[in-house]
């Protein structure tokens, strides 16, 4: 049997990246799987990927009413929740003076908004001892240049996961953030760094962590699967950094 047999799962943003990996792991552990993405095709393609009988639904996290059909589903076709990882996010680089309404806005509707109203919606119908996982970021604790919306928007996460571990003490669901460091995924892309300047970037985040590279989503997708599993029962209201010790520098 794997560390998640018999457990539904939801993971928003798990069409791609560190959500997509996780999605994996979980399906590989016995879960029953379900992911939430904007592309519907992007979905349907992670779906191949993950297997099992993973489903998905399209939708955007800053849409409450996404979350409310995403809840309605699981009560449908499962009973219930075991395992919500808020995992959706989006990040723009952009200097402070030059961070257009627009920027903000849309950083905080989805890694901030996105992720208190999931949460809210998919509570009610989460299993007593239940897991919940936030990816939050290095960014909320160490500053990164360019990254002043998205570390505001992230550490707002950290004190949402502290007032649920408290909130939902007596139900024994646990809530614990996720923060990575810099994770080689596609997102890299999006963030603008053209390709030829890539090989450039890599090596000065390397030379930022202690460990020497970048970390590899399915790296992530072990601490999320340590997060959601009976493997960190009586750990609720942390913040995991797996960042290969960038914080400290």
């Amino acid at each position: 049997m794997g560390a998640l047999s018999g457990k539904i799962a939801v993971v928003t943003g798990g069409n791609s990246g560190i959500g997509l990996s996780a999605a994996k792991i979980f399906a590989a552990e016995g879960a029953q799987v379900v992911i939430t993405g904007r592309r519907r095709q992007a979905v349907e393609e992670a779906i191949a990927q993950i297997g099992a009988g993973a489903l998905g639904i399209q939708g955007n996290v800053a849409d409450v009413a996404h979350h409310d059909e995403v809840a309605q589903q699981i009560l449908q076709r499962f009973g219930a929740l075991d395992i919500y990882m808020a995992n959706a996010g989006i990040n723009t680089i952009t200097h402070s003076a030059d961070v257009s309404e627009a920027e903000y806005d849309a950083q905080f509707a989805v890694n901030t908004r996105g992720v208190f109203f999931g949460v809210q919606k998919l509570i009610p119908i989460m299993r007593n001892g239940g897991a919940i996982i936030l990816t939050g970021s290095l960014a909320s604790e160490k500053v990164l240049d360019g990254h002043a919306v998205y570390a505001g928007s992230k550490a707002a996460i950290n004190a949402f996961a502290r007032a649920w571990a408290i909130e939902l003490k007596s139900r024994g669901i646990r809530v614990n953030v996720l923060s990575p460091g810099p994770v080689d995924t596609a997102i890299l892309d999006k963030l603008g760094i053209p390709f030829e300047q890539r090989g450039l970037f890599e090596k000065a985040m390397a030379e930022a962590i202690p460990l020497g590279r970048m970390g590899q989503p399915e790296e992530l997708a072990k601490a999320a699967l340590f997060l959601a599993s009976d493997a960190s029962s009586f750990v609720t209201g942390i913040n995991l950094r797996v960042d290969g010790g960038m914080a400290v520098l």
